[in-house]
């Protein structure tokens, strides 16, 4: 369900809870609102429980989010800063070490990469590959360890005819 459904089906029940006030009955209620005398049974028994704000909406289904935005944001300074600024080796963030940083910065633990990854992709975060070759690679070194070394070294290959 979209928010925007969502807080109009809320808009609906805080009307409902207008006419709960004013004694008008369940089955008139279920007719203005254009839903099941079961719905309205269920939203005068949640009215009477906790008032029109038992009738406010509990937010989207399912688990909520561990980690607060105000937690991600430490957690994103931390990632935007790099790898090696949070003590790893190399240049390169891993979704295990991006779960190493959020419960360093949070004390909350994910329990797989997969989780890391729904948090990231949930604030906007998207995957990076590396550059193919690194910055420092010397090709005049590589042409010549490939011409010289490399025949040296290289397992004889089986079965192939010369």
């Amino acid at each position: 369900m979209t928010p925007v459904e969502r807080e109009r089906r809320e808009r609906l029940r805080l009307r409902a809870a207008g006419w709960f006030a004013e004694g008008v009955s369940q089955a008139e209620v279920a007719r203005r609102s254009g839903v099941s005398p079961q719905a309205v049974s269920v939203w005068h028994r949640a009215w009477v429980d906790g008032g029109a704000e038992g009738l406010r909406s509990a937010g989207p289904p399912g688990a909520h989010r561990r980690v607060s935005d105000e937690g991600f944001a430490e957690v994103a300074a931390v990632l935007e800063a790099g790898p090696e600024a949070a003590g790893f080796t190399g240049q390169v963030w891993t979704l295990a070490r991006v779960g190493r940083v959020i419960t360093q910065v949070t004390g909350v633990v994910y329990a797989s990469p997969s989780s890391v990854w729904r948090l990231l992709r949930a604030h906007g975060w998207s995957r990076q590959r590396p550059a193919r070759r690194a910055l420092e690679r010397d090709e005049e070194a590589v042409t010549t360890w490939r011409s010289t070394v490399w025949p040296q070294v290289k397992p004889p290959q089986k079965g192939r005819m010369r």
